[in-house]
């Protein structure tokens, strides 16, 4: 439902799991917390980061999507200047 808030007061996206792609290579799967001055506060989150034997970005959000979260992160906060864009992971499907 859209503009439905879980948790009044949060943003819309609290509570929801996202890809949250950033200026570099790094993808983080999780689920949103909030925005703030400092960045982007996440929690239970899976980190992708490029190797030459390993999945693709797109490969890694949609094993994710499958399968679930493997958190490597209980809480991790996404500097402001490195978030690009946040996206609901349900989108990626």
């Amino acid at each position: 439902m859209s503009g439905h808030v879980f948790h009044p007061g949060h943003a819309e996206l609290h509570g929801i799991t996202v890809v949250l792609e950033t200026a570099g290579d790094a993808v983080f799967i999780g689920r949103y917390h909030e925005e703030n001055e400092a960045g982007v506060l996440l929690h239970d989150v899976a980190e992708y980061r490029p190797s030459a034997d390993g999945p693709t970005r797109d490969d890694f959000v949609k094993k994710t999507l499958r399968f679930g979260v493997r958190a490597q992160h209980r809480h991790l906060l996404v500097p402001k200047a490195d978030v690009r864009k946040v996206s609901r992971l349900a989108e990626w499907g």
